[in-house]
């Protein structure tokens, strides 16, 4: 997993609505959604093949509470994640 504190993140301008809570929101539950989320995507590209060397994820929460996901791929691992897509769309037509 991504460190939320690691350098690749680090020149983000300011999004106030990423700082600014609102009370009664379950921010935590909206987290752990896209923490469990990030999990699944590098397990499931990796059983796919794909090298997640050099995948990086970050966990954060919309104001609203929903689990956000940001993740960045290196261009060769995006190709790979490219060619999967297509082959399964592929699949779904034949079907």
């Amino acid at each position: 997993m991504h460190d939320p504190e690691d350098a690749g993140f680090e020149n983000e301008p300011l999004d106030p609505d990423d700082v600014l809570w609102a009370r009664g929101v379950d921010y935590i539950a909206g987290w752990r959604d896209a923490t469990d989320a990030g999990s699944a995507l590098e397990g499931a590209l990796t059983a796919a093949g794909v090298d997640t060397t050099g995948l990086m994820w970050q966990a954060s929460t919309a104001a609203d509470g929903a689990g956000r996901l940001r993740v960045v791929l290196p261009a060769a691992a995006a190709r790979d994640v490219a060619a999967l897509v297509r082959a399964v769309a592929r699949l779904g037509k034949a079907g």
